[in-house]
């Protein structure tokens, strides 16, 4: 008995000495993450955060002063306008591009012949949508002799400058935005796979219509893949930059319609040398996200499902 019990004390002390080992090759494994995390992430922030409080040109050392910078953003109309745009753009865009995924993702899971190539082909435009080709294409599209308009003209209606015209421009780049609606496609169509089909059986067995199974059923049940979507495309729009530059070739015209809240804080810290403002304008942009995706996650307990 007792060669046992020193067998099995020796398993014990093993037992001890083989996580110590493995924690320490994590942490080595983990010292570029962790470099990377300090030099590109967390120093930034600091400095931008430091930054906020000052008046800062990039050619003379940083002044502090304070609060100014918050003041100024208060009484700034174009600061203000420029989240107006935003908001619409966001309020707008996103549920629009969720819904169009959505119901994509519903026709590719009903099987079709060559199923990847259309997921492929759907996909694409979420690949290149934030590139600078696409935007430059969306702006000869929807231009005065674009592609929109020539097919107006062929049935007797008179285009327009979507792009130029202040009350149009806004909603060629939510167009835009919709249009790219591939990757939260990919998302759906791999959660309403995941859907047993028995609760679709037992519902036409019951008599439920296509509708009432999709509301009863499909959404209760992809809930938690809407939410996922939903947090991540709002992240996603808020950011976005690229298309508003492109279009309005970095002025947020005409009438600063497309001046995206981004693209004004390029304008400030890259045109106007203003950093400091830039910075607070930064740290109000990471606010407003932050606040938008904790609304989120606390109205997400009244309508997402989870299986537990």
């Amino acid at each position: 008995m007792s060669a046992i019990a020193e067998l099995q004390n020796l398993s014990k002390a093993k037992g001890r000495k083989a996580p110590a080992k493995d924690n320490k090759a994590a942490h080595i494994f983990l010292i570029p993450w962790t470099i990377g995390l300090f030099l590109v992430t967390l120093g930034p922030m600091a400095m931008s955060l430091y930054l906020a409080f000052t008046d800062y040109n990039l050619l003379q050392s940083p002044e502090f002063t304070g609060f100014d910078n918050i003041q100024r953003m208060l009484e700034d109309q174009r600061l203000h306008n420029s989240l107006r745009v935003t908001f619409i753009y966001v309020l707008v865009g996103v549920p629009l591009q969720l819904a169009v995924a959505l119901g994509v993702a519903i026709l590719l899971d009903r099987g079709m012949r060559g199923l990847s190539f259309y997921r492929s082909v759907f996909y694409l435009p979420s690949m290149l949508g934030s590139s600078v080709a696409i935007a430059v294409l969306w702006k000869q599209i929807f231009g005065t002799t674009g592609l929109v308009n020539q097919m107006l003209d062929l049935v007797g209606i008179q285009g327009i400058g979507w792009i130029s015209d202040p009350n149009t421009s806004l909603g060629s780049l939510i167009l835009l935005n919709v249009w790219t609606f591939g990757s939260p496609m990919v998302i759906f169509l791999a959660g309403l796979r995941q859907v047993p089909a028995m609760y679709y059986e037992a519902a036409s067995i019951d008599g439920a219509t296509k509708w009432r199974q999709f509301r009863s059923i499909t959404l209760p049940m992809i809930s938690p893949i809407i939410f996922f979507n939903l947090v991540l495309q709002i992240i996603g729009a808020f950011q976005n930059f690229t298309q508003a530059f492109i279009v309005s070739n970095g002025s947020g015209g005409p009438a600063d319609s497309t001046m995206f809240f981004t693209l004004y804080l390029y304008q400030q810290g890259f045109k106007q040398f203003d950093m400091g403002y830039a910075s607070a304008m930064a740290w109000l942009l990471v606010l407003i996200v932050g606040a938008f995706t904790a609304v989120n996650f606390f109205v997400s307990k009244y309508w997402v499902f989870y299986d537990d």
